[in-house]
Order: structure tokens, then sequence, then C-alpha cells
């Protein structure tokens, strides 16, 4: 038998290298951009004053977890209050175990988290959670989540339907240096908002009034700072342009840099404009639960050892939890390719030991999926239908008679 073939990670093939870098070592490149039109943005907000800049006006739209997490424990005790209301309970009744879900980033991979909550509607076990949070493709499959079982249809809908026409326009090799991306994602825009409609936010709203929490994160590159968007108290409150700022929470989330647009967001600070520029929020972290601050400091002020409310965690992790092994390239960009590839993977690998160490100090019962070696079909290309759908399948087949989920990472 022929020996197996070994995978090379390769430098990108730019056309002219030659050209191209005797242009740059003579000064023709910064001629050039001088001379170029780049996407113009407003004025940035002073750092000094991150905190107050709002989007709507909403003073609990969105958590800055690195200033500060008060504003959150906030935003969780008065969820606690509504769901008592819902539930009938007296105020001061202790609440019933709460189910908690973290859906991660991973691009194409999130058909895998998709096809898995569909099998698990199917099973007759998936939960109504209390609290879910997404991040990047994580974002998108999060306000179906949320919503529950009902919405699978829309959820299989996007990830075995969806083609590389609905998520970007490519630009070509000058954006590098002319735009702020490769490809354009007004595309995945637009296929958004077929999704998230009038109907779908009224949903949400009635979700966060019965005391439920979707959490969304974004990047602001400004600032610096990870940004935990509150979309059921945005989805609530009635404002006018909340359906296009829900959109375009989820776009941010899932705006990859240097592959996507940045979303810029209009803010206002003291009555005057400014702009933010967010990315792809696993810039900071590929998946999240709760900032553990926050339950360190409640337990400071209540005197507790553990968790203030019984709970259940599930984390969706939209990716392997092994190495991907390849020979890499010995050029510059095969090595600085490869390099980025492993930092992605550490950082994911890293998010699940975080969450898992938290949900054990907190008394939080731990509950991991994630696609594991015996998927071997490889992506040929970016939104490839056919992988997604295999993908989907493999989620959901691993789902539908009960997943077998993992109480601690492989790695542990």
């Amino acid at each position: 038998m022929p020996p197996e073939r070994t995978p090379i990670i390769h430098a990108p093939d730019f056309p002219q290298r030659r050209s191209f870098f005797g242009i740059a070592a003579g000064g023709g490149v910064a001629a050039l951009l001088a001379g170029c039109n780049l996407p113009e943005r407003g004025t940035g907000v002073p750092i000094e004053r991150t905190a107050q800049a709002s989007v709507l006006g909403i003073p609990n739209e969105r958590f800055l977890p690195f200033l500060g997490t008060e504003p959150l424990e906030i935003e969780f005790a008065a969820a606690g209050d509504r769901l008592r209301k819902a539930q009938g309970l007296a105020p001061d009744a202790p609440l019933p175990e709460i189910q908690l879900l973290s859906v991660s980033g991973g691009g194409e991979n999130g058909a895998f988290g998709a096809g898995l909550l569909c099998g698990w509607s199917e099973s007759g076990t998936r939960p109504v959670f209390e609290l879910v949070t997404g991040v990047s493709t994580g974002a998108l499959t999060a306000p179906f989540a949320y919503l529950g079982s009902g919405y699978d249809p829309q959820l299989r809908t996007v990830y075995t339907e969806l083609k590389p026409s609905n998520v970007l326009e490519e630009r070509g090799l000058t954006a590098a240096l002319f735009d702020d991306a490769m490809a354009d994602n007004a595309p995945l825009f637009k296929t958004i908002s077929g999704h998230l409609n009038e109907e779908l936010l009224a949903a949400i709203a009635k979700a966060y009034q019965d005391g439920r929490l979707l959490l969304i994160g974004t990047a602001n590159l400004d600032a610096q700072q990870p940004v935990i968007w509150n979309v059921g108290a945005i989805a609530n409150s009635g404002n006018p342009r909340a359906l296009d700022t829900v959109r375009r929470i989820l776009l941010a989330s899932a705006a990859v840099p240097g592959a996507f647009p940045p979303t810029m967001f209009d803010v206002t600070l003291d009555g005057k404009p400014y702009q933010e520029m967010h990315v792809d929020g696993g810039a900071f972290a590929q998946a999240f639960l709760y900032p553990a601050a926050m339950t360190r400091q409640r337990r400071e002020r209540m005197g507790r050892g553990q968790f203030v409310v019984p709970a259940t965690a599930y984390v969706i992790r939209n990716g392997f939890l092994s190495a991907d092994w390849a020979i890499t390239e010995r050029s510059t960009m095969g090595i600085a390719a490869r390099a980025i590839s492993t930092m992605i993977t550490a950082s994911g690998i890293n998010d699940v030991l975080r969450m898992y160490n938290a949900t054990q100090h907190d008394g939080i019962d731990f509950n991991l999926a994630y696609i594991k070696p015996d998927f071997t079909q490889k992506l040929p290309e970016p939104f490839d239908q056919a992988f997604m759908r295999a993908l989907f399948d493999y989620g959901y087949q691993h789902a539908r008679h009960g997943y077998d989920w993992a109480k601690k990472p492989p790695m542990v």
C-alpha cells in the first residue's frame, strides 16, 4: 500500500511575489497607500470613557467584564427575580436548578453544535436553558438554542442549506492593502436578517421577560475589551433600532479579523457621537459561561463556598480537542499560518479548561460535547455544503438517542 499522505501547511501563493517585495523595498507600497481611499471610520471613544458609551441608551445593553462584574451580577439577580415571577414563586423563594449552555466558535464546525441540538431535541431530553452564551458561529446558533426546540427547523436550515455565497463575497488580493478585510460579509448580514426578524426578536424579548438570558460575545478592538451583549434586554427594550442592533451584534461576533470586515457601532457619549470597531469575540474567548470573578465576588459577599443557585452547565465545543498534526512548510508565511492556527487551537482548549475549572469550583455539574477523531471528513473549501451537512448529521446522530456528555475535558 502507498504511504498515507502527510498534510503540509503551505504559504499562500501570492502572484508576482518578487515584484511585490521589490515595490515595498523602494517605498512604492507607502506611495500607493497614501493615494488610496481606505475605509473611513468615526471618532473612537476615549479609552477612559469606554464603559459610559452606549449604542441604544439602555443601561444594561452590554457588559465589560474586564472593568468589573457588578453590572452583570445585578443582571443575573434581576433575571432570578423575573424567573421566580414567571414560575409563580415567592420573591424570596429559592430558585430551582437552572440550565446553562455555552456554544463556542468554530466557523463551519458550527454545524456540529446545530446537529447536536436538533438530535438532542429528538431524544426528548433537551432542557429549557435559563442562560445561553455564544461566540462567533456559536452566536449564530445561540438565539435558536435559547428559544428552544421549536426553532430547530431554522437552525437546521442555517447549517445544512448554507452556501459560500450566503456568507461572503471575495474582494481579491489587493484588499489586503487597500481595504479592511479579504472578503465582504454583506451576504452573511443578509442571511442573518432573513432569519432574525421581528417575530424572532419578540420571542427573545418574551424569554427575557421570563427570566432567561441570551449573551453574545464580541471584541472591541479600540479598547481591547471583551464585550458581552445582553441580547434579551435589547430585544425587550422596544427601541426601533433594536432589531438592526441585534443583527449587527451577531455579524460582529462572527467577523473573523482580516477575513471579514469589522462591524462599526455608532455610540453616544455625553450626547456626542462616536464609533467603536468590533470583531469576532474569539479574539478574547471562543466560548464563555460567566466571568469567574463574578462568583468569587459573590462568595466573598455572601460567605458561601458554592454557586448560589444549583445549576447544570452544557458546553458545546464546535471543534476538536486534539492536535491537528501536519508538517509545516519551512517558509515565513507557512510558519506564520501554522503558528496562528496553533494559537487558535490552544485558545479553544484553554476556554474549555477555564469553564471546567470554574464550574468545579462553584459546584456546577459540567457536561462537554466536542468533535471527536472519528469524524474524518475534511473541509475542501470554506463553507462547503457537503461538509457541513455531514458534520450536522454527525452531531445529530450522536445526540438523537442521548448524547454521551463528557464530565471533564479529555486532557484533565
